[in-house]
């Protein structure tokens, strides 16, 4: 806000939201305050200042979240979050077991991590020196040997009991050989004491958990899982201790099913957090490139220290086969750097003195010394992971179903436990106590909705770190559901389709003249110039290590050309009216000079003491791969757009080379956002691809911003989606993985919903008037088991995504 009547326009937009009572802005604190008449709906506020086209600070915190266990957990943890007041946006994502939170400056953090632990979970800052994923790693290793040494007791002491009470089905006549040995009164009394060690040892955490979730009135899968075993244990008990308080006929034990029932989940919850692990392992990776120490220069000596004491300014040493540990400018040294960890490319890029290192890439065959120019949580890998991390928490449109039923899910299963039970016990045949209790227990516990909470979040994880390993950043998570919308992708020419820089690209010689000879007087004349023409014929020059000679008399003739005397020799060399002017007759090349034409390129011509003596074309070339990308891009099905600033000529012919559907020339910067939403009239979801500065307003406009990685950082930071290759081919690979991973989505939600709905009727006893099918608690339990283990393992595929599969190469 400037001026007063931005606090006006500031404050009528406040008022103007329902629920708002009053609204006071301030100019000099540049604060406003909100009074609410209800509820209050800070999101609906922001989004008015926003509107109105003003911003509100916000800043962004991540919570680590432990405790969650199903879809209904991280439902109740966003409800939570998003209740208290100056949080404008929460999303929690189990497979991460991460909240990402929006919140005004004045929110306390305590206040945050309170209110998660009054929902009934733990949570701790996620702060930003690029250690939390380690940590995490190391927590979720715990985690994971803990469960691993619940679920060995829980099977040593759950086996025997299921052997005692279900071994006949597998063993005819041993329950014959229990009764004439130690008795069936005595076989009970045995697992009843194996069964609690199973319920109050390694099943303790269910009833944790479960318990006070369900008092507070917010039931989860620990609930389910607590209530169920908790009734068929109960229920043992008493047939047990006092068996006179059931109806005959009724007197039964299910102690095999309440102590399998905790081993078989404690299974899949192992299971799980393997898998979780997996989903997980592009992170991990990013991690380990990170060098653990640097050579530092320090008082003339060169000094062994741990990367987190390098300084900006340092100057490293980094020897052959070894990481390069910080991001920097190479002073001194030349060598090949390994860089394929941030832009996917085999092909060493060869470092010499000013060309910039990353740190994590591995450098080979020379020693190099260079100045460390960002370091810690600044450097190119740490913004990786923290791009990686953040895409990976993000919650996709898709999800949005999925929270609305989960939000009602467990509350509705336990109504159906209860109506299961009701209807066997008035209805059903004897003992219909019995029936009652066992398919209202297998009701709980197959409906636990832990597939649900893990179907989306996994696949994203996976996607988005496959995505990383091949050179594609996704920014913000929600590209990844809207770039497979794309129906054309508008490219920026400079930059993208082309190198960015001006390269000599065609040497036509006149009859009876050389190549090196030509280009030595040539780059000399032009070595005077500081116009990008000129400096890219003097590169040319040195690139074919062809040494420049001495001048005199150098002259610019503005509009026309230059001329210089090299060695006693008169050279010119300038644009086609420049020859006619000093008559020199161009005809012989003019066959070439037409084919320079339709390729969009303006030739120049050199002349020798008043002889023409070669024609010059400086363009900016082509990457060698942009031609690969548009036919890729072809076979997707997708339209391919060229917007450029350069004269319509130029632009067609370039467009007729590579293949390019439509052409917008002659464009200035403010109107490329124009021309983004011509495109989204006429073709509809536009994917726009840019690198520089001026690309900044088109790749926000678009319905994803994809930036080159080599661009400039306005760019990366204003895209959805960044290529860290450079290469148009990441465009692609983008779009492709976008469908693999929704598609991956939506077969693991398929399952999750398709399982759930077919089964709880079947465990509900709906085939028994039909087959006399029932659903045993105990292969409920494994069924649910294994529905998560689906689940994660359908996501754990596309791990090997590639692009060539895709295509069907």
């Amino acid at each position: 806000m400037t001026c007063a009547s931005c606090v006006g326009r500031v404050e009528r937009a406040l008022k103007a939201v329902s629920g708002v009572a009053s609204a006071s802005v301030n100019l000099a604190t540049e604060r406003a305050t909100v009074t609410f008449s209800g509820q209050p709906n800070v999101a609906a506020v922001i989004q008015a200042v926003n509107a109105v086209g003003y911003t509100v600070a916000q800043e962004l915190i991540e919570l680590s979240i432990s405790g969650m266990t199903c879809a209904s957990c991280v439902g109740r943890v966003e409800r939570a979050l998003a209740a208290v007041p100056g949080v404008s946006h929460v999303s929690v994502n189990l497979a991460t077991e991460r909240a990402q939170l929006r919140v005004m400056a004045d929110v306390r953090v305590a206040d945050l991590l309170a209110t998660v632990a009054k929902a009934g979970y733990e949570a701790q800052v996620i702060a930003e020196d690029g250690n939390n994923t380690a940590e995490q790693a190391a927590h979720q290793a715990a985690e994971t040997l803990k469960l691993k040494r619940a679920l060995l007791i829980a099977a040593l002491f759950a086996l025997p009991v299921f052997v005692l009470e279900m071994g006949s089905h597998l063993v005819p006549g041993l329950h014959e050989i229990i009764a004439g040995t130690i008795g069936m009164k005595a076989s009970w009394y045995l697992q009843f004491v194996l069964t609690s060690i199973v319920l109050f040892g390694p099943g303790l955490r269910f009833f944790q958990k479960g318990i006070p979730a369900l008092l507070r009135g917010a039931p989860d899968m620990n609930s389910l899982v607590a209530t169920g075993v908790s009734a068929a244990y109960t229920y043992s008990l008493v047939a047990t201790f006092a068996p006179q308080w059931l109806p005959v006929g009724t007197i039964n034990v299910y102690y095999e099913a309440a102590a399998v029932i905790v081993a078989l989940i404690l299974l899949g919850r192992y299971l799980e957090a393997i898998a979780k692990g997996n989903t997980s392992e592009a992170i991990k990776r990013l991690i380990s490139l990170q060098a653990k120490i640097a050579r530092v220069l320090r008082d003339g000596n060169i000094v062994e220290v741990a990367i987190a004491e390098v300084s900006r300014g340092d100057l490293i040493e980094v020897r052959p086969g070894e990481r390069i540990p910080v991001d920097g400018e190479v002073i001194e040294g030349e060598s090949f750097v390994d860089e394929s960890m941030i832009s996917g490319e085999p092909i060493p890029v060869e470092k010499k003195k000013g060309t910039e290192v990353v740190g994590g890439t591995i450098n080979q065959n020379g020693t190099l010394t260079f100045r460390a120019t960002k370091v810690g949580s600044d450097t190119m890998l740490a913004q990786i992971i923290r791009m990686v991390e953040q895409a990976q928490g993000a919650k996709l449109p898709i999800q949005a179903l999925v929270d609305r039923i989960t939000m009602w899910f467990v509350p509705a299963v336990m109504a159906g436990a209860v109506l299961t039970f009701l209807v066997w016990f008035i209805f059903g045949p004897s003992p219909a106590l019995s029936f009652a209790l066992v398919n209202a227990v297998a009701v709980l516990i197959i409906a636990c909705p832990c597939a649900m909470g893990l179907a989306t979040p996994t696949s994203i994880m996976v996607g988005t770190g496959r995505a990383a390993q091949m050179g594609v950043l996704f920014r913000k998570g929600e590209a990844l559901q809207s770039l497979k919308d794309a129906t054309v992708v508008a490219v920026d020419k400079t930059g993208t389709l082309t190198k960015g820089h001006p390269e000599l690209t065609d040497l036509v010689l006149a009859n009876g003249f050389e190549h090196r000879y030509v280009l030595r007087l040539v780059a000399t004349v032009e070595a005077k110039s500081e116009h990008p023409i000129a400096r890219a014929i003097v590169d040319a020059a040195q690139k074919e290590n062809i040494p420049l000679s001495q001048m005199t008399h150098f002259e610019a003739k503005t509009g026309f050309g230059v001329n210089a005397t090299i060695d006693g020799l008169r050279v010119e060399v300038g644009a086609d009216r420049y020859m006619l002017q000093l008559g020199v007759d161009v005809a012989q090349l003019a066959e070439d000079a037409a084919r320079l034409g339709d390729e969009g390129k303006t030739p120049l011509y050199a002349a020798i003491d008043g002889q023409l003596a070669a024609m010059i074309a400086v363009a900016d070339p082509i990457k060698d791969t942009t031609i690969a990308a548009i036919k890729a891009l072809h076979a997707q099905g997708l339209k391919v757009a060229m917007i450029t600033g350069d004269n319509r000529r130029t632009a067609q012919a370039i467009a007729r080379q590579l293949g390019i559907d439509e052409v917008v020339a002659e464009v200035l910067p403010d109107g490329k956002v124009m021309s983004i939403e011509r495109l989204k009239t006429t073709y509809g979801p536009v994917a726009y691809v840019g690198d520089g500065i001026n690309d900044a307003p088109a790749l926000a406009a678009a319905h994803v911003g994809i930036a080159i990685g080599t661009g400039t950082d306005i760019a990366i930071e204003a895209a959805d989606v960044v290529l860290m290759s450079g290469d148009l081919l990441g465009v692609s690979t983008a779009i492709a993985l976008s469908k693999a991973t929704l598609a991956n989505i939506k077969q693991n939600l398929f399952w999750a919903f398709s399982y759930n709905v077919a089964l709880i009727p079947v465990a509900a006893g709906l085939l028994y008037p039909i087959n006399g099918t029932l659903l045993s608690p105990v292969f409920a339990a494994g069924a649910m088991a294994l529905s998560s283990v689906f689940v994660l393992s359908n996501a754990l595929r596309l791990r090997r995504f590639t692009l060539s599969a895709k295509m069907g190469k």
